[in-house]
């Protein structure tokens, strides 16, 4: 079903932009655990490179790294955020039990070394694609909101909660709220 989406999507990318249309990172999963996650490329090929020289323009507090108008991104790559379909080759991470569709962000390994014992917490539930910081505010959250809404859905946690967050994440990616 969602096959035809995906392949347009890859043909905007390479398109419109040099290098692959899938886009690989490592992140932490469950335990600590690192694995492979993947998105669709919505950055220049060599943002990764280029993230050093950003990071005194960092807009968030606390340990994630945001910028509302990132030079890196491309201009496919925000309709892409935007719209939130850069999330959906993470769907093969579901599949392949890395990520689940509601939990926490899976973190990058550089956040996880400076996490302390309450952040760590985030580490016991397998990660997922939305949560409750996606349909609360994502990218507008502060850090200490992020992780009180995630720690919150780790206590809380029940099946009735995760279908919540999947009707609500679909209301947030059809308004774009929140999201760059």
């Amino acid at each position: 079903l969602l096959a035809v989406p995906m392949i347009a999507v890859g043909v905007a990318i390479r398109a419109t932009s040099t290098g692959p249309a899938l886009y690989r990172q490592t992140r932490i999963g469950l335990g600590g655990q690192p694995f492979t996650m993947f998105k669709f490329r919505t950055m220049v090929a060599n943002a990764d490179a280029l993230r050093d020289d950003l990071l005194d323009a960092n807009e968030n507090d606390g340990m994630m790294f945001k910028l509302r108008d990132d030079p890196r991104v491309t201009r496919v790559g925000r309709l892409l955020r935007r719209t939130s379909l850069d999330e959906l080759p993470q769907l093969i991470n579901v599949v392949l039990g890395q990520m689940s569709l509601v939990g926490p962000r899976p973190p990058l390994p550089v956040e996880v070394a400076d996490y302390g014992a309450l952040e760590h917490r985030r580490l016991l539930v397998r990660p997922g694609m939305t949560g409750l910081w996606q349909v609360s505010g994502r990218s507008t959250l502060t850090w200490d909101e992020t992780l009180r809404l995630d720690l919150r859905y780790i206590d809380n946690w029940t099946f009735a909660t995760d279908l919540q967050m999947l009707w609500r994440t679909v209301n947030v990616v059809i308004r774009g709220t929140g999201a760059y």
